[in-house]
């Protein structure tokens, strides 16, 4: 239990949000974002970041009126039933094993800019076992650690925007006019801008973990205030960082396995600056992969212990009380991702990157819905609501508008057939055992 003392301000709240929210997503997803939107990139991001404020508000109303530690698994279920919990449990199960798999091949992917010779496997495999050693040995450290590197990847960004901007005013490393790089990426149009807005979101993922954090504040009714800070803070970084490095860059520069802030850097000529930021990308995906290996871990503990999973993946091991089971079971999936590394290194990222971020995208929906239903909001609470839901499906339905999207749209929906398919055997086991 944690006492008042114990508990988080609003703006260690604000942090770790900082913290589980800039990574890989950002970092490397974000070169797929510019390369399907150009120049509406910035658009994109503004409107992915007011949804994301949205979702996040109402995941946090409804931690105030109903503080659950399985957050809004829980809230599914007050509102519609066991088969909500059970079933949201598992997508969001399911989406943040994808996205695990998308970090661990981004920080692969930055591992190769220093040695490229190495195949992406070997990386996938050697951070995946890195991984599970710190979160079996440093699980108690992972949430100030999270603080400590949200800190680190902010300054990262800041440096970028301040070492960018000098060389724009010089006239260093290739600058292009406004002018210039509007001709250059500004051909995408709307359709472009549509294909992208998925990619955006998916720079915001990790708000939700936010919702499982929100009852440990000092003072719950501060958790809105937290969001839109961090999310502001955020958003200004993502939109300032890409839009001037957008100034440095071409078409033909663009590379779908490097970040779009280490590109201009190496226009730049500076090195020295290529390889630190490298270091901080590789540093900022390990520890969201750490964290939210961990956190997915406790979340399978949390659905055995609902009853949603079996009993076994609830049991803790040691003096620790390690969640050794459930790492095991999400190991699995990790080894998924390794198997794919090896199988399509260069088609991986964007493919779960896409399947990550439309089942995530369903998670937010479900919230959404949730809220509605739940806290029956006034006016201006569903106006919200709705423009957020209109947005979310705005990006699911964009992935379908270019074929190298439609193996991720097909590969979520697929997952989501599962789980119902699953809920509905589950619901016959429930009713059955209600009669007895």
């Amino acid at each position: 239990m944690r006492t008042s003392q114990d508990k988080l301000s609003w703006w260690q709240f604000a942090l770790f949000g900082v913290g589980c929210t800039i990574g890989t997503g950002f970092f490397l997803g974000s070169g797929i974002a510019i390369k399907k939107s150009g120049f509406f990139v910035l658009l994109i991001f503004l409107l992915a970041a007011i949804a994301t404020l949205f979702v996040y508000e109402a995941l946090a109303q409804m931690t105030a009126e109903h503080p659950e530690k399985g957050s809004f698994r829980t809230y599914a279920k007050l509102a519609f039933g066991r088969w909500a919990g059970f079933s949201l449990g598992w997508v969001y199960w399911s989406s943040e094993m994808l996205i695990l798999g998308s970090s661990l091949t981004a920080i692969g992917l930055f591992s190769q800019y220093w040695f490229p010779g190495i195949p992406l496997w070997i990386f996938a495999a050697g951070y995946s076992v890195l991984a599970l050693f710190v979160v079996i040995l440093g699980s108690n450290g992972i949430n100030k650690a999270e603080n400590i590197f949200a800190l680190v990847k902010m300054a990262a960004i800041v440096m970028f925007i301040i070492v960018a901007g000098y060389a724009m005013v010089k006239g260093i490393g290739n600058v292009h006019s406004m002018k210039e790089s509007l001709s250059e990426w500004g051909d995408t149009g709307w359709l472009g801008a549509w294909k992208g807005l998925l990619y955006a979101f998916y720079a915001f993922s990790g708000i939700e973990v936010m919702g499982f954090m929100a009852m440990n504040l000092r003072h719950p009714k501060e958790a809105p205030k937290a969001g839109w800070i961090m999310l502001s803070i955020v958003t200004v970084l993502y939109i300032c960082s890409i839009g001037i490095a957008l100034l440095f860059m071409t078409k033909e520069q663009w590379l779908p396995d490097e970040s779009p802030l280490i590109i201009p850097l190496a226009a730049m000529n500076l090195p020295v600056l290529v390889h630190i930021l490298n270091g901080v990308l590789i540093i900022a995906g390990f520890s969201i992969l750490v964290a939210s290996l961990y956190g997915v871990s406790a979340m399978l503990m949390t659905l055995s212990d609902d009853g949603d999973a079996p009993k076994w993946l609830a049991k803790k091991i040691g003096k620790r009380e390690l969640p050794l089971y459930a790492l095991g079971v999400n190991t699995a999936g990790l080894c998924v991702s390794i198997v794919l590394a090896l199988l399509m290194p260069k088609k991986i990222f964007e493919h779960i990157t896409t399947a990550g971020g439309l089942v995530l995208l369903y998670t937010w929906l479900f919230v959404l819905v949730t809220y509605l239903k739940l806290m029956k909001p006034k006016a201006g609470g569903q106006l919200k609501t709705w423009i957020a839901i209109g947005l979310i499906a705005a990006a699911v339905s964009g992935v379908l508008a270019e074929r190298t999207g439609r193996a991720g749209f097909w590969s979520s929906l697929l997952i989501v057939v599962i789980v119902l398919l699953i809920t509905m055997v589950m619901n016959r086991i429930w009713a059955k055992k209600a009669q007895a």
